[in-house]
């Protein structure tokens, strides 16, 4: 068994895809319009699909936005250098929530942005 891919819904499925792909540097792997259902869904990752978890993004048609809700956590991604990564969001136009530092009680360099839809993604650097 593995991972295949972790769902969240988007409210403008373009503005999102840029955020993925132009932001945090994703591949849009495919996507596909079920006109009966009235959504779309894009997959989206840093690899094939048959290799790795990605991100599907959902979008019910003529939904703009969702309640994310408390029981959503965040989805990590690493990063080579956490500082870096943050600075070049923020020069992509993407939103930092938690600066780069050591976390809480620990020893790893994270911080946290925020996609369009607020969904929340840690950056996690790597350990040397």
């Amino acid at each position: 068994m593995r991972i295949l891919h972790t769902m969240i819904r988007s409210g403008n499925l373009e503005r999102s895809i840029d955020f993925y792909s132009k932001v945090l540097g994703m591949t849009l792997l495919r996507q596909h319009d079920y006109p009966e259902g009235k959504f779309t869904l894009a997959f989206l990752g840093y690899g094939k699909e048959c290799e790795q978890a990605v991100i599907e993004l959902t979008y019910n048609w003529g939904v703009d936005h969702y309640d994310i809700g408390t029981g959503y956590g965040h989805i990590a991604i690493e990063v080579d250098d956490a500082f870096a990564a943050c600075e070049k969001i923020k020069e992509l136009g993407g939103k930092v929530i938690r600066e780069a530092g050591v976390m809480k009680g620990g020893n790893k360099v994270i911080a946290f942005v925020s996609d369009p839809d607020g969904y929340m993604i840690e950056l996690i650097g790597k350990s040397a």
